[in-house]
């Protein structure tokens, strides 16, 4: 481990090349993937911060594959990612939320062993409002044979396969959190030169939150024991003390303020999305190994997320994550519904 003093100014790049130089026998192809979506965060970022003042506000005119309006700022963030990573000959396919099936590396470029899925942009419904949305990824090792390009079998791997995921957050500021599997690191984006900077190494959520992050516009199609669930966190059952809610309805940042300040976010299956809401693959899986590796928990209700089976490749998912007690209340109050 590379302990770096208060004074250190450490930029991405520099924290990336250490973090390899621990492993001999890395090749620095993961370094090289990782790199790649810095720069296309800080290309995203300029893009976020000019929104009111260019014409990318507003709906695109178009819908996803989730049958969800586009915003414009989506169809760019999707396009400055895929451009950004499909020539670097890392990886051999690309999924997208915004994309209904597999993106594929142009013929003209090389191959590698690594596959990408990525949310280009969160929460972008709130863009028009100034509400903080974000960039969700997950980085996974092939598993068909090489060097072609990559197949539907290399995305559908549990999240435990997964060798990097992180997000960025455009707020106040623009930060990128990620993890290799070695503890999540946060760094900070200093406009005025460009560059991440290590902000918040080696992260740790506390083990208990004060934070609900939860939409209580659902409650009505909420089963008996989710709605129980939610009398736990309120301290309504007299059995903890209430925890404060905080909600934004953008999953990056309920989900970055509840990483550092603790708490847990929740959003459970109902009548209305049986199988849940959220994408398995874009957001859940990514989330819960940065969640784990800060010493937090990610469930969906039944079992660890990082070890469900993904069988669709925009699969959706209950979601509980955050501080590891509140998360492990979620999994004994739910045992009813398994």
């Amino acid at each position: 481990m590379i302990n770096h003093t208060d004074t250190s100014i450490v930029t991405i790049d520099r924290f990336i090349i250490e973090q390899e130089a621990l492993f001999p026998e890395a090749t620095g192809e993961l370094s090289s993937i990782l790199y790649e979506l810095a720069v296309a965060a800080k290309m995203i970022s300029s893009k976020v911060r000019r929104a009111g003042l260019i014409d990318i506000l507003g709906a695109a005119g178009s819908e996803n594959v989730q049958g969800e309006h586009q915003q414009k700022l989506d169809v760019i963030a999707n396009a400055i990612i895929t451009k950004a990573m499909d020539h670097g000959g890392k990886l051999c396919a690309m999924a997208s939320e915004e994309e209904e099936g597999i993106i594929e590396i142009p013929p003209q470029f090389k191959c590698g062993k690594y596959v990408l899925l990525f949310d280009p942009l969160d929460g972008s419904s709130n863009i028009d409002v100034n509400v903080p949305v974000g960039t969700i990824f997950s980085v996974l090792r092939r598993v068909t044979p090489g060097p072609g390009r990559g197949a539907i079998e290399d995305m559908l791997q549990p999240g435990l396969k997964q060798v990097a995921a992180g997000y960025v957050i455009y707020g106040s500021s623009t930060m990128m959190v990620y993890t290799t599997g070695h503890g999540a690191h946060g760094f900070t984006l200093d406009p005025s030169i460009g560059e991440f900077l290590l902000s918040h190494p080696h992260i740790r959520t506390p083990e208990v939150g004060k934070y609900l992050s939860v939409n209580d516009s659902y409650e009505q199609y909420w089963s008996e024991p989710v709605r129980a669930l939610m009398r736990r966190y309120r301290g309504l059952d007299m059995q903890r003390e209430a925890m404060n809610v905080r909600y934004v309805g953008s999953l990056v940042a309920d989900f970055h303020r509840n990483l550092l300040g603790g708490g847990v976010f929740v959003y459970p299956a109902n009548q209305r999305s049986p199988s849940g809401k959220l994408r398995l693959l874009y957001e859940c899986n990514p989330l819960a190994f940065i969640c784990e590796q800060a010493g937090g928990a990610a469930t969906d209700g039944m079992r660890r997320l990082l070890e469900v089976v993904p069988t669709e490749l925009h699969q959706r998912s209950p979601l509980f994550i955050g501080s590891k007690q509140d998360v492990a209340i979620a999994t004994r109050m739910l045992e009813d519904e398994r």
